[in-house]
């Protein structure tokens, strides 16, 4: 028995539309983008993770780059299972283990997820070596991740911005009371930019290209206090059809994503409408907490305390909130059993 213990080993997955994080040992020891590169004549993974982000929008008739994930949940099934057996592979690098362990995983969810979808991650989770797989809504991770008590009787709004979906849940007592879950997330601000380079500057262009304008000079609001550096774009015109490079500012790509941040904003109203009124209460001390990539959007904060009336923080290295959450509740199983599903 004390042998098949040592073959088990404990990992805590977020699977994100983005980006997967694996935390083993307590350490995150993966974090890489959610995406494959195949080759389409024999069907075999060429690369997971940064490699295959270095080819996507870059390949040839022989390679394809599949996501996985689209909003939240798993969209193709076998690149899922494949992107999940090579990133488990990567907890090791290049020190293989003389016996393929058993894994006991946690693997965060979005709230909003269907009993199907649910399945889908599991018999990925099964497929790619998980013998024992829990799991638990990504809002709650992310609360445990941000060093929220959440046996406590005291509401908290946690609001979880990654790449696919939205995730806003009002916790307490280890329960999620009220929640709102959208499909409008990082991604989409990402095809937000690309819509409208193609709109006000006649100029194609790519969706690493509109990830790194995001990053850059992404902005919530047209008016901030640090405002970044205007950013040279490179990409075709769409009159001619020749290379060319413009420069962008925070202010355009905040026009750009409005529409995007409108829709996460009555979101957060929608559940702060259904909350019970003395978790309301609660809420109004200790205001609401910003996690997952979409938390880096400059001003954003700001802009959610505007329309709120209530204060908002983000969380520190909110990026890592839902996945050292599931690392917590990994280690902390007994406690935390009821929070996740089977």
């Amino acid at each position: 028995m004390a042998l098949f213990n040592f073959l088990t080993q404990e990992i805590a997955i977020d699977l994100g539309t983005a980006n997967t994080l694996i935390i083993h040992n307590d350490k995150v020891v993966v974090d890489q983008p959610s995406i494959v590169a195949i080759d389409r004549r024999t069907d075999k993974v060429i690369a997971v993770g940064t490699k295959a982000m270095q080819m996507h929008e870059k390949t040839h008739a022989n390679i394809k780059t599949v996501r996985p994930l689209k909003d939240g949940v798993i969209a193709d099934f076998r690149a899922a299972e494949s992107m999940i057996r090579e990133m488990i592979a990567m907890i090791y690098g290049d020190k293989k283990p003389f016996f393929p362990p058993r894994y006991k995983m946690v693997i965060c969810i979005p709230s909003g997820i269907t009993e199907v979808e649910k399945r889908a991650v599991k018999d990925s989770a099964e497929q790619a070596g998980g013998q024992d797989v829990k799991m638990i809504h990504e809002p709650m991770a992310a609360a445990i991740g941000i060093g929220i008590d959440v046996e406590e009787p005291n509401g908290n709004m946690i609001i979880d911005i990654g790449g696919g979906t939205t995730e806003i849940a009002v916790i307490a007592l280890s329960g999620i009371v009220c929640d709102q879950s959208i499909r409008v997330a990082g991604d989409e601000f990402t095809l937000d930019i690309v819509d409208y380079m193609r709109r006000q500057h006649n100029m194609l262009i790519g969706e690493r290209t509109a990830e790194k304008i995001k990053i850059h000079v992404g902005s919530a609001l047209t008016d901030i206090d640090s405002p970044p550096d205007d950013y040279p774009v490179n990409g075709r015109d769409l009159m001619t059809g020749i290379p060319k490079q413009i420069i962008v500012s925070y202010s355009e790509i905040a026009h750009a994503i409005d529409k995007s941040i409108s829709k996460i904003e009555e979101a957060i109203l929608k559940a702060l409408e259904t909350t019970p009124p003395e978790l309301a209460a609660d809420i109004f001390k200790t205001g609401l907490y910003l996690t997952g990539g979409g938390a880096l959007l400059r001003g954003l904060d700001k802009r959610i305390g505007q329309k709120t009336k209530l204060p908002v923080h983000v969380a520190e290295d909110p990026l890592r909130a839902v996945v050292r959450g599931t690392g917590i509740a990994l280690k902390n199983m007994d406690r935390f059993t009821f929070l996740m599903d089977d």
